[in-house]
């Protein structure tokens, strides 16, 4: 009962809303990114020049971009946790009979007007962002020519579209219900996962080449498609498995959560297609993100060494997280520390990649 249990301090109390435990699943693939631009310019050094002084520079200018696309990402994600601590209390999906960890507002120690306003301001700040940061062009590209928008299109639409599935993927009737959109939520309708991978696995993980090739590189988007995207598809690919094991903490989420979640009308997929279905979704993902590694070293592709295969380190964390999720019996609260397991296996696992691909000269 909420009486029974103490009331954490206001900085524990925002901290369990914002769950930035979970940061690593936005954060660590922008950093993939980052290291995937480095070889990028290595491999690429007519995109800085041809020379060592002016591919350094263009080095030196890349952790900052990356940096405020973290944080972008960062703040995008924390608005989504709030807004669904907020929206799943008021759908009812969060109650007393809930499984998983503690929800701030489910609890009684924030009011979902206090969980909405704290969505908001971090909203605002990752608006911010965007507009100052990641949509402007650089004036030097327009200078030399190279396209002629001042606003990157593709980047407009990555930072509106988040700003709109931070609040959409929960739904509610704050804010979309002002515009008559109250009843859409990407996770309530099923497709949480298909999200998660896409803005968690490829958005995440492009974006920051995508930044570097377009901003300082000057590469337009817009003339010089075919460049760009054989520039992006050694990123891309890397993304997919990225985003595999992204979606597995959504998978084992919803696969704890399932019981509750059909009370609430919330159509998961391990609520559609049952738990069998999701036990198999979690071993696909995360055979799948490892064969990738395989798939590449055996590829002819002029990026690929032998650290490609490095990622495959991190496979004996993944065995106790398949065996109880895939394989074993364990189920609701059971589960609670595996949804950490899978945060912290997609998190090795990028730390490896990054090591392939920073170590290119070996």
């Amino acid at each position: 009962m909420k009486g029974k249990e103490p009331k954490p301090s206001t900085f524990q109390i925002w901290k369990l809303a914002a769950r930035p435990h979970t940061l690593t699943a936005s954060v660590a693939p922008v950093f993939v990114g980052y290291a995937l631009t480095l070889r990028l310019i290595r491999q690429n050094p007519v995109l800085c020049g041809g020379d060592d002084t002016s591919c350094n520079n263009h080095g030196d200018a890349l952790l900052p971009m990356t940096i405020q696309f973290a944080a972008f990402a960062g703040l995008i994600q924390i608005s989504t946790n709030l807004h669904n601590d907020y929206a799943d209390f008021v759908k009812g999906a969060d109650t007393d009979k809930r499984v998983g960890q503690a929800r701030a507002t489910q609890k009684g120690w924030l009011t979902p007007y206090e969980t909405c306003r704290g969505c908001v301001v971090c909203l605002m700040v990752s608006l911010f962002i965007g507009m100052q940061y990641l949509i402007p062009t650089n004036g030097q590209c327009l200078d030399s020519g190279a396209g002629s928008r001042s606003a990157d299109p593709i980047m407009v639409f990555i930072v509106l579209s988040s700003l709109f599935n931070a609040v959409a993927y929960t739904g509610g009737p704050f804010p979309l219900g002002y515009i008559g959109l109250g009843n859409i939520s990407i996770g309530y309708s099923g497709l949480g996962d298909l999200f998660v991978f896409l803005y968690f696995g490829i958005v995440a993980t492009v974006s920051v080449p995508y930044l570097y090739v377009t901003k300082t590189a000057c590469v337009s988007p817009l003339d010089d498609t075919t460049k760009l995207m054989q520039l992006l598809q050694y990123p891309f690919l890397c993304s997919i498995p990225i985003g595999f094991l992204a979606t597995n903490i959504i998978v084992v989420n919803n696969l704890r959560d399932r019981h509750t979640d059909i009370h609430a009308g919330k159509r998961t997929m391990a609520v559609r297609f049952g738990a069998t279905f999701a036990k198999m979704e979690y071993l696909l993902f995360v055979v799948g993100s490892y064969a990738f590694c395989v798939y590449f070293w055996l590829s002819e592709n002029e990026y690929v060494r032998w650290t490609t295969l490095l990622p495959l380190l991190s496979f004996p964390m993944s065995i106790p997280q398949l065996k109880a999720v895939a394989f074993g019996g364990k189920d609701g609260q059971m589960l609670n520390d595996h949804v950490g397991g899978a945060a912290k296996l997609q998190l090795i696992r990028d730390d490896a990649c990054d090591c392939d691909v920073n170590d290119i000269n070996v």
